[in-house]
């Protein structure tokens, strides 16, 4: 780990260490369709999250914290929830952070930020795989790996890039961490 991607950590780690007294985890809903002894295909519906893409090499997540500590036009503070998800598109990491469901389009406070948006999440069927350890880029390429391998084994349909969705801070034991890797597919 160079000096930048530790730098960046301790900066998170100590980021959500002091903001769990307020931190709720309420988690995105959806339905289990199909399950089998690696992945499972979920019903989502449409989620509402706030999202920035990372072209200069700024810290994401420290965007999105800020957004939902109160830097935003209406100065609120929103709960944290999860999971956290990052996404490539067109060669750069997109990160979002899913609102709380009492949120929607028209009373989400407004970012302060202009390459900090609110965008709908399209619902649909995902396929996801569910991995401990480590949220590392080496994990989440092992286990994307492996549920796009069964999915093309079952004939299932891939509609998006890869997500990776982490559920719990730096300071859970990796063996408790929940990390996820998922789809956008068509189940037929």
């Amino acid at each position: 780990m160079n000096l930048k991607n530790f730098s960046i950590f301790l900066i998170y780690s100590i980021l959500v260490f002091s903001y769990s007294k307020v931190m709720a985890y309420e988690e995105t809903q959806y339905k289990i369709l199909q399950k089998t002894s690696i992945y499972e295909i979920r019903d989502y519906p449409d989620r509402l999250a706030v999202q920035t893409t990372n072209y200069d090499g700024n810290s994401s997540f420290r965007k999105l914290f800020n957004y939902i500590s109160g830097k935003n036009k209406s100065n609120e503070k929103i709960q944290m929830t999860t999971p956290v998800t990052e996404v490539e598109k067109e060669g750069y990491m997109t990160m979002q952070f899913y609102l709380p469901s009492k949120f929607n389009k028209g009373n989400a406070p407004n970012p302060s930020r202009p390459d900090v948006q609110i965008v709908i999440i399209e619902g649909g069927h995902y396929a996801v795989i569910r991995y401990s350890g480590r949220a590392s880029e080496s994990n989440f390429i092992k286990h994307k790996k492996i549920l796009e391998e069964e999915l093309k084994k079952n004939n299932i349909l891939i509609l998006s890039p890869a997500i990776k969705a982490t559920y719990d801070g730096p300071f859970t034991l990796p063996m408790k961490r929940r990390n996820e890797a998922m789809f956008l597919v068509n189940r037929k």
